[in-house]
């Protein structure tokens, strides 16, 4: 374990002045957070990839209508 020394804002604080434990609190807050943002951080990847997939899916269907089509003819 870590001590720390942190400032919160007054209306934070008195939020959570009821609170039996609240380093234990704080340190749930957070891991909370941390999971967020790793969450979007992930669906953010991955909706740059589906969005390239897409397009080279797109480009890749274009070059075989032509194919399939010059096969018709």
């Amino acid at each position: 374990m870590t001590r720390l020394n942190i400032t919160l804002p007054d209306e934070i604080a008195k939020k959570i002045a009821n609170k039996h434990n609240k380093s234990r609190f704080i340190a749930e807050a957070l891991k909370e957070k941390i999971e967020r943002e790793k969450q979007k951080r992930i669906e953010n990847l991955l909706w740059k990839g589906y969005n390239a997939a897409s397009k080279e899916d797109a480009r890749l269907r274009a070059d075989w209508e032509k194919s399939e089509i010059e096969g018709w003819k």
